[in-house]
């Protein structure tokens, strides 16, 4: 007793002392060639997955602290009394401000109804001033219904010129599936003024006019936003003469130094420049400024000079036509010594005043 296979045990017996340690062997000294080969270093990471692997994480680790970023505000966001779904949709747009409670507004009368809201005349009963409430109602909460909400709010609260129309707030509830923007409240619009047949606009009078709206205009570019249905229904009036620019519905963010295609499909027929009735999709502050132009026109007509019902049969000819007369009413008035130019609007409405086209 005492060995299994072979090998001695290392339990003291009586009979025999108990083995004595061995001694512990030195490290081996440096020149030293030991029996043992010495062991080879794991390979070096290659460095390119070193960074491919530091920046996966990098990456992982922001996506993380941005969702808890947007989860914490979209929590403050529904909190404060938004509902989820606009906060989930749209929170950049809302985001800063709390909604308005619908009873803390009385409405007084339907001035306006669109394809997808209604428009309200009503007073705030906290500070009794008299206000336009635009109505939209989302019935199936769709995402890009919301999202396109959204980027006229972000658009309108990106804007602040006395011819631009500025939005004081939102009307909205946790239960609500419609949602209310609160606008300054404006007497008139210049298509109705100009279907007026006792109101005819002086000289002076569409000057001021045409000033204030290529004044907001000229904003709204600066700021990188193109309104794309300026008409004379989205042109505001108080009683004044103070003209503001109003429904940005169809509007959209722009930047000139980066091209992208955007939809053709905008600016209502009689306003529509004729890049956009050939299908362009690359285009800029143009398509705003040929609408204004066809507002000055309409302004000294006393009618809109190219009501055409198709983009081809109609709106294609009128809008060359009205390119030519332009073109020889600007030779036919520059003088001989090309130092300015003189034009007599009286003469160019004239010109203008072709007989519609049926």
């Amino acid at each position: 007793m005492g060995c299994v296979h072979g090998r001695p045990s290392a339990v003291p017996t009586p009979d025999r002392p108990p083995p004595e340690p061995k001694p512990e062997q030195a490290p081996p000294q440096e020149g030293d060639k030991g029996d043992q080969p010495a062991p080879v270093p794991a390979p070096a990471e290659k460095p390119a997955r070193k960074e491919r692997r530091s920046r996966s994480s990098r990456s992982v680790a922001e996506a993380r602290l941005g969702g808890s970023f947007a989860n914490r505000a979209r929590g403050e966001q529904v909190a404060a009394g938004w509902p989820a779904w606009l906060s989930a949709v749209a929170g950049e747009a809302i985001d800063g401000w709390t909604p308005r409670r619908a009873d803390s507004f009385e409405k007084i009368d339907k001035i306006g109804q669109g394809t997808y809201s209604n428009v309200y005349k009503a007073r705030d009963t906290v500070s009794g001033k008299i206000v336009a409430l635009k109505k939209v109602r989302f019935d199936n909460l769709e995402p890009e219904s919301v999202r396109f909400m959204a980027r006229e709010i972000l658009i309108l609260r990106r804007l602040d010129h006395p011819s631009v129309i500025k939005i004081d707030g939102l009307v909205t509830s946790r239960m609500s599936c419609s949602l209310y923007l609160v606008f300054e409240y404006m007497e008139h619009d210049l298509a109705g003024l100009v279907a007026s047949p006792d109101i005819k606009f002086t000289e002076p009078q569409v000057k001021c006019y045409m000033n204030q709206l290529l004044s907001g205009l000229e904003h709204c570019h600066d700021r990188g936003v193109l309104h794309r249905d300026i008409k004379g229904s989205n042109l505001l009036l108080d009683n004044n003469g103070m003209l503001k620019i109003a429904d940005f519905g169809l509007a959209s963010f722009f930047d000139p130094s980066r091209k992208q295609p955007m939809t053709s499909r905008v600016v209502t027929l009689w306003y529509r420049p004729p890049e956009l009735l050939l299908g362009a999709t690359d285009y800029g502050v143009g398509v705003d400024l040929w609408s204004a132009g066809c507002i000055l026109a309409e302004l000294l007509a006393g009618r809109p000079i190219m009501p055409g019902r198709t983009e081809v049969s109609n709106n294609i000819p009128n809008s060359l036509k009205c390119l030519f007369i332009l073109f020889v009413a600007y030779n036919s008035y520059v003088t001989k010594s090309c130092h300015y130019i003189t034009v007599d609007v009286g003469e160019i409405s004239e010109h203008l005043m072709w007989p519609e086209t049926h």
